[in-house]
Formats: C-alpha cells, sequence, structure tokens
C-alpha cells in the first residue's frame, strides 16, 4: 500500500479502542469494550474528556462549525448560502488512561440580519490537536449574484499498515520485527498527502456490515480472466513461495466462496476495469507451463460511466497502436500496451480529481 496520489480510506483493525465524533452540534462518545457507553454533548461544558482505564487509542472525527447565510439586496438579488465547516479525521488517535483532553465545538455561524451583507463564519471545533476550520459566511447578494464561501481546510489525517507476504518484504521491514502474514505496526500517513493508493482484494468490497466503496473516489479494477488467474498463482506460489501444487488447488478451492461473494461483485462497483485476456490456449490452468506474456494477451478496458470523466475515446485511439471498440464503453489494446493505456486513461482522471479537491476545498 502506498499513499502518494489517491485518496480514499480504507478499513482498520479496531483493538480497545474509542469511536469518537466531534461535530458543531455536540459530541458523542461509544466504548466499545465489556460495557457500552455514550455521551451526548450539546455544548463545551463537558470539556476537558478523560481518557478511561483501559482505553491507547480513539477514533476522532471532528468537524467545524458551517457558515451563515448572506442577505441579498433585494428580493432579486438572494444572498449565497454559508460554506460547510472542515472535516478532520485520524482512526487511531493515540491516548492515555487518565489524561484530560480538551476539545471544542465550534458554532454554527449566524445568519446576516441587514440587507446586502454577509453572513458570520462559523467556529472552529478541535480535539485535542486536531481540528477542523469553519465554513466561512456566505456572500451578500447584488445582481442576482448567489455564492458563498467554502470551509477552512481541516488537519486530515489517517493511520497505515502494511501486510507481509514473504521473507523479502519482511527483510525490508525488519525495524518493524513482523514475519511473513503479519501486519506491519500502524503508523501516521506522511504530513501534506493529497491522496492514498490502496492495491490489495477489498479497495470496494460491500457486505451486510461493511461499505468501503462508499468513501472512495476512483474505482480501479485489475484483474485476469479467471483461467490466467489461476495460473499466475499456482505458478508464484509454487515457484516463490515453495508450496506444492496440491496445496495451492487446495487454498484455491477453499476460497472459491469468498471469490465468487467478495471479490467478483466489487468489479461491477469500479469505475474503470483492465481484465488481462489471453490469447492462446489456457483451458488447463493446472498443466500450464508457462503465463502467457504480454505479448500473447489483449487487455479489455472498461468504463462504467465514460461520461463522468470525459473519456477522450478518438484520443485514445489514435495514441495506442492496434486498439479498437468493441462497446460505446470499451476499448480493447494489445497486451504490451497495456502500461501506456494505464498512464493515458488514468492521469487525466486523477488530474480532474485532484482539481475538484482544490476547488471544493478553496
Amino acid at each position: 500500500m502506498q499513499s502518494q496520489k489517491f485518496y480514499t480510506r480504507i478499513p482498520w483493525l479496531i483493538r480497545r479502542s474509542l469511536f469518537f465524533t466531534l461535530t458543531s452540534i455536540g459530541l458523542s462518545l461509544i466504548a466499545h469494550a465489556t460495557t457500552v457507553m455514550t455521551l451526548t454533548v450539546a455544548s463545551n461544558s463537558f470539556s476537558p474528556w478523560i481518557c478511561p482505564a483501559g482505553v491507547t487509542s480513539i477514533s476522532v472525527a471532528v468537524q467545524g462549525g458551517g457558515g451563515g447565510g448572506g442577505s441579498g439586496q433585494n428580493n432579486n438579488a438572494q444572498g449565497g448560502g454559508g460554506g460547510g465547516g472542515a472535516c478532520a479525521f485520524n482512526p487511531n488517535f493515540p491516548v492515555m488512561s487518565g489524561q484530560a483532553y480538551n476539545f471544542s465545538v465550534g458554532s454554527g455561524g449566524a445568519g446576516a440580519t441587514t440587507a446586502a451583507s454577509t453572513g458570520g463564519a462559523g467556529g472552529a471545533s478541535a480535539f485535542a490537536t486536531l481540528t477542523a476550520g469553519g465554513g466561512g459566511g456566505g456572500m451578500e447578494g447584488r445582481r442576482g449574484e448567489r455564492r458563498g464561501c467554502s470551509g477552512e481546510r481541516g488537519d486530515g489525517g489517517g493511520r497505515r499498515r502494511f501486510y507481509i507476504h514473504d521473507e523479502a518484504e519482511a527483510r525490508s521491514r525488519a525495524h518493524d520485527a513482523v514475519r511473513p502474514g503479519e501486519f506491519t505496526p500502524w503508523e501516521d500517513l506522511p504530513p501534506g498527502s493529497d491522496c492514498l493508493f490502496y492495491e490489495g482484494l477489498h479497495g470496494c468490497v460491500v457486505t451486510g456490515t461493511c461499505d468501503v466503496a462508499q468513501h472512495v473516489d476512483l474505482k480501479i479494477g485489475v484483474v485476469p480472466v479467471i483461467n490466467l488467474e489461476w495460473i499466475q498463482k499456482i505458478h508464484r506460489d509454487t515457484q516463490d513461495r515453495g508450496y506444492s501444487e496440491e496445496a495451492v488447488m487446495d487454498t484455491i478451492l477453499r476460497r472459491m466462496h469468498d471469490y465468487v461473494h467478495y471479490i467478483v461483485p466489487q468489479f461491477k462497483l469500479t469505475d474503470v476495469n483492465f481484465q488481462r485476456v489471453p490469447v492462446v490456449d489456457t483451458s488447463d490452468p493446472i498443466i500450464a507451463r508457462d503465463i502467457p506474456t504480454p505479448e500473447e494477451s489483449l487487455v479489455v478496458i472498461r468504463f462504467r460511466h465514460p461520461e463522468r470523466f470525459d473519456v477522450d475515446f478518438p484520443y485514445l485511439l489514435g495514441m495506442i497502436k492496434d486498439s479498437w471498440m468493441s462497446r460505446r464503453n470499451t476499448i480493447v489494446v494489445p497486451g504490451g500496451r497495456m502500461g501506456m493505456a494505464l498512464e493515458l486513461v488514468l492521469t487525466p482522471i486523477l488530474r480532474r480529481l485532484m482539481e475538484q479537491r482544490e476547488g471544493a476545498l478553496g
């Protein structure tokens, strides 16, 4: 997992922790331990919060107060709405039992009370060092203008960890003292990160109790057809990881239920799918001697909603030699040009997302 150029949120393990929500209207506190504690706060009179015994981390979401609406010059010139308050989030905020932590709940900005005037800014909210600015007041309306200031940026953050697949990865993280099959300790995301890139099997998984997909701005599926996927796994696990062919097949069959019910359904939610399709015989993946090369494959690229990202198919067809359209939202490219296709497809989409983010933050 990396945290450079794509922002999303991913699930995290809950150890002995609390869920903490701080908003402009109060504070909710639920402790998941041997007992459940719920606390609703209507003002700042309950500050500071004293960390209960045995609690080492909490999940904190801080939201600033919204800005007040502006007023118009007359009935034909309405004032702008106030900007929403910023939100800052830390899923694993470290705390110490018995320690006092100050918090403040930002109030909503006052609405304009005179003609053609600006609304008041919302107040900032904070829990200890985690802060979120209030929204700006709505501007006055003149000559039919309707505009509101956006909220200030919050000092957002998060934490990450890495799964160790093999001995080589374990050696590269020797300072964490972890072995293959284990996770590294949680660590803070680097300050100033614009986005987070998550690579794994559960990037947009949805179950009865979990919906990761709702948090993701861009969902990308990269998947081979199933026989090619089996060939790749058999070769990797037998040659690189030392497993027997029987053990690998047993793992594939044991995981089939999860594959069908949790992995496959994610691809109907992805914004872009890159599917590698071999053009050589892979009908029996168990006896295949070699993994088909990129030159022995095609890549099918399907866009769920091309209009959302203004996909320029004529440009892609002109830039990627020997590519063609198979459906109105699908382009097929030679396997050897998959890397180039990834760049040409995703670069403008990511740039557009970053521009939209900057515009939303003001």
